[in-house]
């Protein structure tokens, strides 16, 4: 199967890389990054017309490689990529998130979401289901730090946030490049964590093996 990972943000490949290598290292990968999407959407505040258009022509050309499935990486996105969904239809379209918040509504009913990226805390809220307490929280400083190579102080940030949702009932990890907090996430709040690499591969491997 050849699945097109298409990013936003220049340190999503390597966390979804290794989701991959761990659960389905059979699969062949090819990466899309445009990382002025994300720049764009922060100076623009929202989505636009125009900003679906380009989503739009990434999953074309995507689908003209030949890809069996594609996989979006960035959670600011969703109705650019539904867009991309009903265009390329039948073959697997999907949402960094969708796997990763039903296994997160397995675990609880006020889920704690923890981001870097303020775009994320405006468009992901939206694709919970209604009577679901989201807590949104920002690791301010967080992705500065990670565009710095600063890993440490990325971790550390982001731990340091998540102190404030404690009392959710789990923690989802907003963005594919803070799944490698996960572990400090955990340690400095005790609940649960998800994050959305591991997740999205299994569900589009098992999406495509069906």
């Amino acid at each position: 199967m050849r699945i097109a990972l298409i990013h936003a943000l220049r340190h999503s490949p390597p966390p979804i890389e290794a989701a991959f290598a761990a659960a389905w290292p059979e699969a062949r990968l090819m990466n899309l990054l445009d990382d002025s999407l994300s720049a764009d959407l922060a100076r623009d505040g929202a989505l636009t017309p125009a900003m679906t258009e380009r989503f739009l022509t990434l999953g074309r050309y995507a689908r003209g490689t030949g890809a069996d499935g594609v996989l979006f990486t960035c959670s600011a996105f969703g109705p650019c990529i539904e867009a991309v969904a009903a265009d390329l239809a039948p073959i697997p379209v999907l949402k960094p998130n969708e796997a990763a918040i039903e296994e997160a509504l397995a675990q609880g009913r006020r889920i704690g979401l923890l981001a870097s990226f303020p775009g994320t805390l405006a468009s992901m809220p939206l694709e919970f289901p209604e009577g679901v307490q989201v807590v949104p929280c920002l690791a301010e400083g967080a992705l500065a730090a990670l565009d710095a190579g600063d890993l440490a102080a990325h971790d550390r940030l982001a731990a340091e946030a998540s102190r404030r949702l404690a009392g959710c009932d789990v923690i989802l990890l907003g963005q594919f490049s803070l799944a490698r907090a996960a572990r400090a996430v955990a340690d400095a709040t005790g609940r649960p964590v998800v994050t959305t690499p591991g997740s999205a591969v299994r569900r589009l491997r098992s999406l495509l093996r069906a």
